[in-house]
């Protein structure tokens, strides 16, 4: 099963499983940013730093050092730890 990773320029990224009946599930993620304030992770509160995510080794990564971090799981779930 694969999944899609959808950015509409804003704070919040939508994932669904990429199959015939698809599952949304919409994320803040910089509501954890800001609850879960660091360093690494303020920059990603400006949408050009933000757009910038990718995807490596089943997790959604930011930054070339994975600064910030979320396994697919907890994305799809709408849960973030």
């Amino acid at each position: 099963m694969g999944f899609n990773i959808k950015n509409n320029f804003g704070p919040n990224i939508e994932v669904n499983d990429g199959g015939r009946v698809t599952l949304v599930q919409t994320v803040d993620i910089c509501d954890f940013i800001r609850h879960h304030p660091r360093p690494q992770y303020n920059k990603y509160l400006n949408s050009s730093f933000f757009r910038r995510f990718t995807i490596e080794n089943g997790n959604v990564v930011w930054g070339k050092n994975w600064d910030l971090i979320f396994p697919i799981e907890q994305l799809h779930a709408g849960v973030l730890e």
